[in-house]
């Protein structure tokens, strides 16, 4: 044996201890590995009912709020149409209102303004005059 077989010797020898060495930390590596595979195939099987459940919830949620928006566009629809009826009715009667309360005041006011007057005049034509008496 020459000196270069010794140092090629001595050199195997220092491999394989750092291969022994590093084998204990990449088993453990390959081990994390694994249960990081696991853990995702876990959480997908997990997580692809729970995303069915919320697009169904979306989907529920989507058909109320079609429902919801139909019942208001029905209430603003009704809304409109009483307001036009409304417009309608009072352009229809409320004019002919106005003139027969128009009408039924200027008849009340000259009655009033007549009967008034006529008491006035009933009261200057009477024969007796009417003193008034009061304190001395």
């Amino acid at each position: 044996m020459s000196v270069g077989d010794i140092a090629g010797l001595i050199a195997a020898i220092a491999f394989a201890v750092i291969a022994g060495f590093l084998i204990y930390p990449l088993i453990r590596l390959g081990k994390l590995f694994d249960q990081i595979a696991q853990t995702i195939k876990e959480s997908g099987d997990h997580a692809i009912p729970a995303l069915d459940e919320g697009v169904a919830t979306v989907r529920q949620v989507n058909k109320s709020l079609e429902d919801v928006n139909r019942i208001s566009a029905a209430a603003s629809t009704t809304a409109d149409n009483v307001g036009a009826l409304a417009d309608l009715y009072g352009s229809f009667l409320g004019k002919p209102v106005i003139k027969i309360a128009s009408s039924f005041y200027a008849l009340k006011a000259t009655a009033s303004t007549f009967m008034s007057g006529r008491k006035n005049r009933a009261a200057s034509d009477s024969p007796f005059p009417v003193v008034k008496q009061g304190r001395k």
